[in-house]
């Protein structure tokens, strides 16, 4: 921990100076560029090199000051000679090594800082020999063989387990010789099953007497973070339980006030789901894999008819029991919960046990796109039972347990801007074996920080520091990831660049699926082209899914949800961030969060191709982290933020008659995205027309870059209430997609609208807009906005 708050403190006091000798195009149309470091330059004060000119050209104002001054200058020279022939030799050594075993055991001295060594012109690394290197470090055997390893049985959060496998990680990276290995611990509360009362789920008559117990599958499947008690109520199917579908039943006349209510896993997350029910008026939710969202098995439902999967209803990411605070020992924390906890009870059930429920209902059938595949095929609606009153009784026996939780941190420090980062994470914790949910991750992890590391030492130079972390509690709703961030959150935007998620990363299938930030969207097409298709030898990524829908490319890039990972990183801390991952078409990996997600059952479904799928996400992910950590200037698309808030703005337009009514106007958002278009396009023009040379100027460039994620956190509210303060991205009535919802009422539910509630929203965020748009353009002074 001390080390890396070290390394976060030195905000780059001194500069270095740079001379480029070279530049060459690129295959996919960048340039890449070499540089040789000639000398340190205090931020405040005169170079080197300055102060020896003026020393030469300075008359001396006697000979013997003039002596002294050539013979300075020529002991220096000396010097200089002898420690250029002293680095040269030791390069030389250093290109021989495979040849030579005498020059390993010399490269290999402990007190050789390759940090401090520059490139000569024959060691300059140009965009395929990096994919070269890349390509020839990376093995897919150790990738397999540590998932193997990070799976071979359950390792939930606080167990002896997960604590031999964060013992392992550790080794991993001090093995790999990185430049910083460290760990930090934080003090959370989770929620655990009570082995003292089982959770149940059963049926009872009109006096309240059991008729039905319907046995639970599994006592050790269960929601986190639902209340514990019991409810009793009618049951009502909902579908997937989002918005729409609620309101669905509402037209239908099917109320789910006072009931439970039944929902399909699929389309938004578990926490989503019950906040919902929670809205329209349920007192409990149930949860379950239909069939027909789930990958086909060859032996039928048998396989998977009785797994339940286990989740968590926090509509949040985080320890909920210290909203916005790391959960550091040495931090004094009010006694506050997360808003976002549920208040509804909530369980996940079998296929089994869902179809046992459904055929005891009755009411109107539902409707047609909303049947699956459940035996016997019975979707009624409800409420009522087929019996006159029966109810459904739930309780759930939950308990909070407070456990110590460890991250582990590895780095590889950058050459020119060693406090710029580049961060790769991955759950390591899972409920069950989780041999898709962590398992791939954690091993693509392992290996990216291997074959990186091995890049640098054989002339790999990133200018920027890449940061490698194996989180703790994902399961819990990224839990070590989102303390970490708040732990660090008034610097993160100052020091992370970019950060990808390696969760879920391969599921059972070859399609790829992202999602992403805007601002790293750009980086995907070229990626695709270069590296080849995990099924179809030949061709690249890119190939393949052209070939299957050449209109494709796009749909298969969605924005961040918020059951992915990377999803705090951006909406939360302001950091870009993507998670990608392979998996079938239209189809979830049925064995997520279960008991079954082995690494048998995983590369059976992928054919015993489950190396390749995971090389293929390998190449991926480290060919963006080099372009992001090699290039001069960083590859994000900070103009992009100018066409996604003007789609917003046109669709919140064709409201305008609506807002004349009201006397309300949308003048000055239009205006203030007019000024974050015009700070962009003069950001890109000034860098277009800069001396690419100069490192000073491409600080100040990267500067501005990789803030204009963080410039779009609402600065208007508290980050413990609305910690996902995005206006685009984020989770509240100041965001540009909450805006649009409640203009919406206008028309379907006009005595609904709050024209207070709506002249709040839109001036929060105009002015976060406004804001923008200030920082990025850096001109705040002259702005003339009143005309005055």
């Amino acid at each position: 921990m001390e080390s890396f708050r070290s390394v976060l403190s030195t905000v780059g006091e001194k500069y270095d100076s740079y001379t480029f000798y070279k530049r060459q195009p690129l295959d996919d149309g960048e340039t890449d560029s070499m540089e040789v470091k000639l000398a340190e330059e205090e931020m405040d004060g005169p170079s080197v090199r300055s102060e020896m000119v003026a020393l030469v050209m300075r008359k001396p104002k006697n000979k013997k000051k003039a002596v002294v001054y050539l013979v300075l200058i020529s002991l220096l020279l000396l010097v200089v000679a002898f420690l250029l022939g002293y680095v040269s030799t030791r390069k030389a050594c250093k290109s021989c090594m495979e040849l030579n075993p005498e020059c390993v055991a010399i490269s290999n001295e402990e007190d050789y800082d390759w940090q401090k060594t520059s490139p000569d012109a024959e060691d300059v690394l140009y965009w395929n020999d990096l994919k070269t290197m890349l390509s020839k470090y990376l093995n897919e055997k150790a990738i397999t063989d540590n998932t193997r390893r990070m799976s071979e049985r359950s390792h939930p959060s606080g167990s002896d387990e997960l604590r031999e496998l964060t013992t392992h990680v550790y080794d991993k990276f001090l093995s790999y010789r990185l430049s910083h290995v460290w760990s930090d611990s934080h003090y959370v509360t989770l929620p655990s099953p009570d082995r003292s009362s089982a959770n149940y789920l059963r049926v009872v008559n009109a006096n309240g007497a059991l008729h039905d117990d319907m046995q639970l599958d599994n006592q050790d499947v269960y929601l986190a973070y639902s209340p514990k008690g019991n409810v009793t109520g009618g049951l009502v199917y909902g579908y997937y339980g989002r918005d729409e579908d609620f309101k669905k039943l509402k037209e239908l006349g099917v109320s789910v006030q006072d009931n439970i209510v039944i929902l399909r896993i699929g389309n938004i997350s578990f926490a989503e789901k019950v906040a919902l029910a929670q809205q329209y008026g349920a007192v409990g939710v149930l949860i379950y894999p239909d069939p027909a969202d789930i990958s086909p098995d060859p032996r039928g439902l048998g396989l998977f008819g009785n797994i339940a999967i286990s989740g968590h209803v926090h509509l949040g990411t985080g320890d909920p029991f210290t909203p916005g605070f790391p959960s550091f020992n040495h931090t004094q924390f009010p006694p506050i919960a997360s808003s976002a906890l549920p208040k509804i009870l909530a369980h996940s059930i079998s296929a089994n046990v869902a179809s046992k429920l459904m055929r005891k209902l009755r009411g109107m059938d539902a409707p047609q796109d909303w049947i699956g595949r459940l035996p016997h095929g019975q979707y009624s609606l409800g409420p009522t039972f087929l019996e006159p009153g029966q109810r459904l009784q739930l309780g759930v026996t939950t308990r909070m347990v407070s456990t110590v939780i460890s991250n582990v941190f590895g780095s590889i420090e950058g050459f020119a801007e060693p406090d710029r980062y580049i961060i790769l994470g991955a759950q390591r914790d899972a409920w069950g074996p989780g041999a898709a949910k962590s398992g791939v991750g954690t091993a693509i992890l392992l290996e990216l920080a291997h074959a990186l590391s091995e890049m640098v030492a054989n002339g790999f130079r990133p200018r920027r520091s890449v940061l490698f972390a194996s989180w703790d509690a994902g399961e819990f709703g990224s839990v070590g990831a989102t303390e970490w961030l708040e732990g660090y959150l008034t610097m993160m935007h100052l020091k992370a660049a970019a950060y990808f998620s390696l969760d879920k990363a391969v599921q059972g299938g070859d399609r790829l699926y992202i999602q992403s930030s805007p601002l790293l969207r750009n980086l995907i097409e070229p990626v695709m082209k270069q590296v080849v298709s995990p099924k179809w030898s030949g061709q690249s990524v890119y190939d393949q899914i052209k070939a299957r829908n050449p209109d494709s490319i796009s749909q298969i890039i969605q924005p961040l949800t918020m059951d992915s990972s990377a999803y705090p990183f951006t909406a939360f801390a302001g950091v870009p961030a993507m998670e990608l991952s392979f998996r079938e078409f239209n189809r979830a990996y049925p064995f997520l969060n279960t008991k079954q997600d082995t690494y048998e059952l995983l590369n059976r479904k992928l054919n015993g191709r489950l190396e390749d799928v995971s090389r293929s996400v390998a190449e991926m992910v480290g060919q963006m982290v080099i372009k992001l950590t090699n290039n001069d200037l960083l590859q994000l698309n900070y103009q992009v933020y100018s066409d996604e808030t003007l789609n917003y703005i046109t669709q919140l337009s064709t409201f305008s008659q609506e807002l004349q009514n009201y006397g309300l106007t949308l003048q000055w958002l239009y205006s203030a995205r007019g000024d974050f278009n015009r700070a962009a396009e003069a950001l890109t023009n000034l860098i277009d027309s800069s001396d690419g040379k100069n490192e000073r100027l491409n600080r100040i460039y990267n500067d501005k870059i990789m803030r204009v994620e963080f410039y779009f956190l609402s600065p208007y509210v508290s980050v413990t209430d609305s910690p996902f303060r995005h206006i685009l991205h984020g989770r509240g009535d100041y965001t540009l997609p909450a805006l649009y919802q409640h203009l919406q009422l206008l028309r379907v539910d006009p005595a609904r609208f709050d024209e207070q509630c709506f002249r709040r929203q839109l001036a929060l965020v105009t002015w976060t807009l406004q804001g923008a748009a200030n920082a990025l353009s850096g001109d705040v002074w002259s702005l003339d906005i009143n005309g005055f």
